[in-house]
């Protein structure tokens, strides 16, 4: 562009400054307006890049006279700042007055999620008994989440249909963790025994019904020392299931299947609502029993697989479903409502 155009484009900005940024109503026509001058499209700085062409003998003055134009620019900002600044709290001012002693809008309160307030109980109930806490990523390598804890390569829970594989580094499975069992993998592999953990925490599997849900929250415990039996375990899932459902709470063991346990059982406990007493009961479907709890006692392998003796040691572990504890305790059929975040049914719970 030569040297004579482009003065005249920068008279013309000049010329204008004053009238539009009198003319501005609020600040945020006025921030639109100083970014169409000054902003990294606007039009100053769209001159600017023009310098280049015209002589080398206009370039100065050419130069001074867009910097005295980007000057003005900013004086007329401030200045239309502070009148709308003043004009709005002239209006303020002259506002019919505020009374004060009107009573307040009422806002429910909020509290914590069911789900939240149930895993809270479950973990006092643990750190009463002297477990402590530990917590790990949600995003786990497949060696924590499988590996370690002794799947077979041709197990169920390896399948694609049952796991969110996502991705990382080349020749690592990277997958959102499907149970809170890697969180004992790491403690037992960075703390010697003797080990006494829950691990509560959000999880992923690829359900979704009544009953599963594809994130839910779970709390697993672990405990590994010398001479730790299968005594040790059903004691202190007893004592749990008492101090969770009620002192009056029966229990029992029913034998099952787990990878990384052996042996392994399924905790049952007695109907909340008609404990056992009637055969048309929507809760427990007449057999007087609810399913709480998977558990076991640490497979000889997982010990060998974090550098523990299975000569020495031995290990309980247990897995709480969180969801589907408080689905028992505020009689919920479909464990999906949990998460719908409908008020009036988390309110009524």
């Amino acid at each position: 562009m030569s040297g004579p155009e482009l003065g005249r484009l920068i008279d013309e900005v000049d010329r204008t400054v004053d009238v539009q940024f009198a003319a501005v109503g609020d600040l945020d026509e006025l921030n639109r307006l100083y970014a169409s001058l000054l902003g990294r499209r606007g039009s100053l700085n769209a001159l600017m890049k023009q310098l280049p062409g015209a002589a080398p003998e206009e370039r100065k003055l050419l130069g001074q006279r867009l910097n005295a134009v980007k000057g003005r620019v900013e004086r007329a900002r401030e200045v239309a700042t502070a009148r709308i600044k003043r004009t709005a709290r002239d209006l303020e001012l002259s506002a019919p007055p505020l009374d004060i002693t009107l009573p307040g809008r009422w806002r429910a309160p909020g509290r914590p999620h069911p789900i939240m307030r149930t895993l809270d109980e479950i973990v006092d109930i643990f750190v009463g008994l002297g477990f402590d806490v530990a917590e790990g990523p949600q995003i786990e390598l497949a060696r924590y989440n499988f590996d370690l804890l002794g799947f077979p390569a041709d197990h169920p829970a390896m399948d694609m249909h049952d796991t969110f594989y996502v991705a990382g580094d080349p020749g690592q499975n990277v997958l959102l963790r499907t149970h809170t069992s890697p969180v004992q993998v790491r403690e037992m592999l960075s703390h010697p025994p003797p080990v006494m953990i829950v691990a509560p925490g959000v999880v992923y599997r690829r359900d979704d019904d009544a009953s599963h849900s594809p994130m839910f929250v779970q709390i697993e415990g672990l405990v590994v020392d010398r001479d730790v039996s299968l005594a040790d375990l059903k004691g202190l899932l007893e004592v749990y299931s008492r101090r969770m459902f009620g002192e009056n709470t029966k229990t029992r063991f029913r034998p099952s299947y787990f990878p990384f346990t052996e042996p392994s059982a399924e905790l049952d406990v007695s109907c909340l609502v008609c404990f056992g007493e009637n055969r048309a009961c929507p809760q427990c479907k007449g057999t007087g029993w609810l399913e709480v709890l998977g558990c076991g006692m640490v497979h000889p392998t997982v010990l060998r697989n974090v550098g523990i003796d299975p000569e020495v040691y031995t290990g309980l572990a247990f897995g709480i479903g969180v969801d589907r504890t408080a689905n028992m305790k505020f009689a919920v059929d479909d464990i999906r409502a949990f998460y719908e975040n409908d008020v009036r049914f988390l309110g009524s719970l």
